[in-house]
C-alpha cells in the first residue's frame, strides 16, 4: 500500500476540513466536486483509515483527520514557500513576499511604507498576514515579520527598530461627558478599553501597583485595531501610540507622567532568505522606514 499520496490529495483534505463539504472544498481549490470526492477516497484508501464522517450536516473530521491536519498544513506552508522562493530566484524579481504583522501595525503603519516599495518593485506581489499571534518563521508561515517583541527563535535574521511608546488617550467627546482623570486612581471611575483573553503587555502591568485582569476593562477585545476604533468613537480610555493618536486631533493624551509603557519593534526573517533579492530588498526597506517612523514618534 502506498502511504505517500501526492500533495493534491492533502490539498483536497484540508479544503474539506476548512469548508465542511465537498462542494465548498471544490470552490476553494477550483476543481469539480466529484474530483474532490475521489481525492478524499484515494487518501483514505492510501492511509487505511476513514478521515471524515458523512452526515446531512456535512463532513465531520475523525480523530485521525484531526491528528493529520497540522502536518498537512505544514506541507501546505512548505509548498507555498517553495513557490515563493522559486519565483524569487528570477532575475526580473517577480514573485511573492509574505509579511506578518499585528493588526494595528498592519493597518496603521505599514500601508504607506509598502506603497513606496511596491512602486519600486511592481512585479512582486505582497501578501500581508494580519495576526496578533507570532507566526512561525522557521516553518515559513511568513517570509518577513514585524514584531512588537524581541524574537526568541534561532536561525532568524533580525533588526531592532526601536521602542514604541504607548500612553492613555480618550476622545474629547468622552472627556466632555465623563470628565478628565487626573490620577491613576481616577481611572477606576472610567470606561477602560483593553484586552479580553491574551492579557496586556508585561511592560504595562509592571508599572502598575494594582492587579490587572480582564475585568479591569469595561470594553474587552484582543484586536488592537478594534480598540483603536473604540477609542476614536469616544467609547472610553485606551493606550495608544502618539503617532497614531495624533492623526485624530480629538484624541487627548492623559496621565502621561503617571503612566506609559514601551514595546520593542523588530523586523525579522529566516536566515536562508537573506540571499533572496526581493526578500532582502523589502526587509531593508522596512527597517529604514520603520526606524524613521519610530524616530518621528519619539519626537512627537
Amino acid at each position: 500500500m502506498d502511504a505517500t499520496p501526492d500533495w493534491n490529495l492533502y490539498r483536497a483534505f484540508l479544503a474539506v476540513i476548512d469548508s465542511g463539504s465537498l462542494s465548498g472544498a471544490a470552490r476553494i481549490i477550483g476543481v469539480a466536486q466529484p474530483t474532490v470526492g475521489r481525492q478524499i477516497e484515494a487518501l483514505e484508501q492510501s492511509l487505511g483509515t476513514p478521515l471524515f464522517t458523512r452526515s446531512p450536516s456535512g463532513f465531520q473530521p475523525t480523530h485521525a483527520a484531526l491528528a493529520l491536519a497540522p502536518h498537512a498544513r505544514a506541507m501546505a506552508s512548505a509548498a507555498e514557500t517553495l513557490v515563493r522562493t522559486a519565483t524569487g530566484a528570477r532575475e526580473d524579481a517577480r514573485g511573492v513576499v509574505r509579511i506578518t504583522a499585528s493588526d494595528i501595525v498592519g493597518a496603521e503603519v505599514l500601508p504607506p511604507i509598502l506603497t513606496a516599495w511596491r512602486e519600486a518593485w511592481p512585479k512582486v506581489d505582497i501578501e500581508l498576514v494580519i495576526s496578533n499571534r507570532l507566526e512561525d518563521l522557521l516553518r515559513r508561515d511568513a517570509d518577513i515579520a514585524v514584531r512588537m517583541a524581541r524574537p526568541t527563535q534561532g536561525a532568524l535574521f533580525a533588526r531592532r527598530i526601536g521602542e514604541m511608546r504607548l500612553v492613555f488617550y480618550a476622545h474629547r467627546s468622552y472627556l466632555q461627558k465623563h470628565g478628565v482623570p487626573r490620577t491613576m486612581d481616577d481611572l477606576a471611575a472610567h470606561t477602560l478599553i483593553g484586552y479580553d483573553r491574551i492579557g496586556p503587555p508585561p511592560s504595562a502591568v509592571a508599572q502598575l501597583d494594582r492587579e490587572v485582569s480582564r475585568q479591569t476593562f469595561a470594553v474587552r477585545t484582543d484586536s488592537e485595531l478594534t480598540q483603536l476604533a473604540a477609542l476614536r468613537a469616544g467609547l472610553g480610555v485606551c493606550p495608544c501610540q502618539p503617532n497614531i493618536a495624533g492623526r485624530d486631533p480629538n484624541l487627548v493624551p492623559l496621565l502621561e507622567r503617571e503612566f506609559g509603557f514601551n514595546l520593542e519593534m523588530w523586523v525579522v526573517m529566516h536566515e536562508d532568505l537573506k540571499a533572496d533579492r526581493r526578500m532582502r530588498a523589502l526587509f531593508d526597506h522596512l527597517v529604514v522606514h520603520l526606524k524613521a517612523y519610530a524616530e518621528s514618534e519619539q519626537a512627537a
